[in-house]
């Protein structure tokens, strides 16, 4: 794990100007062997969990990230994209599995029972 990136964001309202009170805090959090992303964005209150991503940038900067297919979820709890966010959640990315774990394990007592 070589880098990690930090990021804040203000969520601005009509008239141009930074609001605070019906804003709320959150993280959108991605990794990969090389890399961590963690960034901090303020959005407005009912933002949907999709919305929050793509308020990151994230999208557009990995375009590896598939959420169609993709998982999401909230402090290690899947979600659904239409989730709304709450003040202080940390949205997280998972990448697709690369083997079965079930499988993995299998061959794993396989081969300690030789």
């Amino acid at each position: 794990m070589r880098s990690t990136v930090i990021m804040t964001e203000a969520a601005a309202n009509n008239d141009g100007g930074v609001t605070t009170l019906s804003a709320i805090r959150i993280q959108v959090c991605y990794a990969t062997p090389e890399l961590q992303v963690l960034r901090e964005l303020e959005v407005p209150a009912g933002t949907l969990l999709h919305e929050g991503i793509k308020r990151s940038g994230l999208l557009q900067e990995m375009r590896e990230i598939d959420l169609t297919c993709w998982r999401v979820g909230i402090y290690g709890k899947l979600k659904t994209l239409d989730t709304v966010l709450r003040d202080r959640d940390r949205i997280e990315i998972y990448r697709p599995l690369i083997a079965d774990p079930m499988e993995s394990r299998r061959k794993r007592a396989d081969k300690k029972s030789r």
